[in-house]
């Protein structure tokens, strides 16, 4: 009996021994495999941030997203998009520009009409400088001027003025300016010029004296009518409108949103071409290069480029200009996207964007870290349940 109980417990042990033996294997390569995918920033969505607005305050379409040095979420908005029936049902529009914290709650608003300055009929793009100033403009036929802020509204500077817009080569004014960033180390502040004119162009951010300007490919810029954009059409020579986005990246290159024409081109901070790549091609309408804003890395790895015509975000080597994935789809849930605007990023990492057309919100993608990504579209990054 003794023998035939050792035999039972051994022959138990050894398929124990087997069993754990092959586990190891299968954990090994699990993990191996897990190890081969490509590792990329894993994003989930914040459906309760922001928090609601008081005064019964509505947003319309937001055209603009910044994060100033605080990580205070910024963003701009077109009161003059409401809706009549969003009126008669009792919404004001909130102010123009309005601040949030980090937990969402709105802590600041201005903007509109005043004294001094001229305010645009078409708002469009918001930056916070490195010195806490508010940067913005107009994306409208008559919207020629750039508007400079303290953080609490008050008016500092305006460079160009209203219907003065000369064209793509007028060193004073701008023409339908999309957005802008100011660069600490020259303290120049770089416009994407915009929805009528069809270039970058730089100014002193302190006095608003012009320094140079240049067009696709760092051409001489043209305003002749390209007519529409065709995907298998030799790459254009010049810009489209809208110039959407200019982007400056920690090794002192430029990006910009070339929009309807589905691309971004690289250049020196003097202009000089570097190089380009295009997403999306086929994409036709408003196109698919809107904004963007590079990841939050020392040597910003990534970019995220919103594509409002496609309602996604995609994620892109900085590097490379490849394409790695996307998330988003369109839709009015959280996670979706309906004219999927502008971005920014915090210093955490986590990404803001905002949505025009009807889209009319903010919304918050948590960052959760590099992962394992295995689909080229995400789809909605809803919240894990673990």
């Amino acid at each position: 009996m003794m023998h035939r109980w050792n035999a039972r417990v051994g022959g138990a042990l050894a398929v124990a021994l087997v069993a754990c033996i092959g586990a190891r294997f299968v954990f090994q390569n699990v993990a191996a495999a897990q190890q081969a995918r490509p590792q990329m920033p894993i994003f989930q969505v914040d459906p309760m941030w922001p928090k609601p607005l008081p005064n019964h305050w509505l947003l319309a379409s937001v055209i603009g997203v910044t994060v100033d040095a605080r990580d205070h979420v910024w963003i701009i908005h077109r009161p003059q998009t409401f809706q009549p029936n969003e009126i008669r049902a009792g919404w004001k529009s909130a102010p123009p520009i309005l601040e949030f914290d980090q937990q969402g709650n709105l802590v600041s608003s201005f903007g509109g009409p005043g004294n001094g300055y001229e305010w645009p009929d078409y708002e469009h793009g918001l930056y916070i400088d490195y010195k806490g100033n508010v940067w913005t403009a107009g994306g409208g036929a008559k919207d020629a001027q750039l508007l400079k802020f303290t953080r609490e509204g008050k008016f500092l500077l305006q460079i160009g003025h209203k219907g003065k817009n000369g064209g793509s080569n007028d060193t004073e004014n701008v023409g339908g300016a999309a957005n802008m960033i100011v660069d600490p180390a020259t303290n120049e502040v770089y416009v994407a010029d915009g929805y009528v004119n069809h270039r970058v162009i730089v100014f002193d951010a302190d006095t608003g004296k012009y320094k140079r300007h240049w067009g696709a490919y760092g051409n001489k810029p043209d305003d002749a009518n390209m007519g529409p954009y065709k995907p298998d059409a030799p790459p254009p020579q010049q810009f489209r409108n809208p110039v959407h986005c200019a982007e400056l990246s920690v090794d002192r290159l430029l990006y910009v949103c070339d929009r309807a024409n589905d691309r971004i081109q690289v250049f020196t901070p003097e202009g000089k071409f570097v190089k380009e790549q295009f997403v999306m091609k086929q994409t036709l309408g408003s196109g698919s290069a809107w904004d963007i804003a590079f990841s939050k890395d020392a040597q910003q790895k990534y970019i995220y480029l919103t594509d409002g015509e496609n309602d996604r975000v995609h994620i892109l080597d900085r590097q490379s200009l490849a394409l790695l994935t996307t998330f988003g789809e369109g839709g009015r849930q959280p996670g979706e996207f309906y004219g999927v605007h502008s971005i920014a990023v915090d210093s955490k990492g986590n990404i803001y964007t905002g949505e025009t057309y009807r889209g009319q919100r903010v919304q918050k993608f948590v960052y959760k870290g590099l992962g394992p990504v295995t689909k080229e579209d995400q789809g909605v990054v809803w919240p894990s349940k673990k």
